[in-house]
């Protein structure tokens, strides 16, 4: 999967990555490391997140929709025979 980041971006997350390393596992870890890292949750675990994320978006919007269904519905005006 191919997530643009900004340079920024992409520097703040090599920071985070390499301030994680060093309080949690006591490793100084270089910055083509962290990038490395980066890279790797970029292409393997991202697309998971993505994915999930893409599923709520339709449950809301599924919701939303039924919601206004029943809005609609309520509109209709009795017939008289």
């Amino acid at each position: 999967m191919f997530i643009r980041l900004t340079k920024d971006q992409q520097q703040l997350m090599i920071d985070e990555i390499q301030d994680f390393f060093l309080k949690e596992k006591g490793e100084d870890l270089t910055e083509f490391a962290a990038e490395r890292v980066l890279d790797f949750v970029k292409e393997s675990l991202a697309p998971h997140f993505y994915n999930a994320a893409v599923l709520d978006a339709k449950h809301l919007l599924e919701q939303q929709f039924s919601s206004l269904e029943d809005e609609i519905l309520t509109l209709e005006r009795p017939i008289k025979k």
